[in-house]
């Protein structure tokens, strides 16, 4: 059965704190990946390997359709992370500390009464605007760990 796909958000192109962590002279590992958010309740990670992509991870916490994913700069932070929001009415926050990527731990941000359509983090990914059903737009701060 094919189930369909509601968003996607390219990751950032480099790997989390590889431009301030890396060796002088040295540039940083540039690495394809991407999010994606479905009718499977699925948020995906997926990873380009050898000109293909394919599906690298299935986070999941959402208990309906995923509808917006967004995926943070991390430029000068030591992690990633992921926004997502559901016909549930979940707002979560996936964040990940290794450079392999394996382990997202999910958070659930806000639960709302109604369907959230769209997450878009700002520029500094400290602000993570959300957009619902109940024709509101909110903002959640987040705030940064130390390098």
């Amino acid at each position: 059965m094919v189930i369909g796909c509601n968003a996607v958000s390219w990751a950032p192109s480099v790997e989390p704190g590889s431009l301030v962590d890396q060796p002088s002279g040295q540039r940083p590992n540039h690495i394809k990946r991407f999010v994606s958010g479905g009718c499977d309740n699925l948020v995906k990670i997926w990873r380009e390997d050898d000109n293909q992509w394919k599906e690298d991870q299935k986070l999941e916490a959402h208990s309906d359709w995923v509808r917006d994913v967004a995926w943070t700069s991390s430029i000068g932070l030591p992690t990633s992370t992921i926004a997502s929001c559901s016909q549930d009415g979940s707002v979560y926050t996936w964040t990940c500390d290794d450079a392999a990527m394996s382990s997202w731990i999910p958070k659930l941000l806000h639960k709302f009464n109604d369907v959230v359509w769209h997450v878009s983090w700002s520029i500094t990914a400290n602000i993570l605007p959300v957009s619902g059903g109940d024709n509101k737009v909110l903002s959640h701060v987040r705030a940064h760990r130390p390098l």
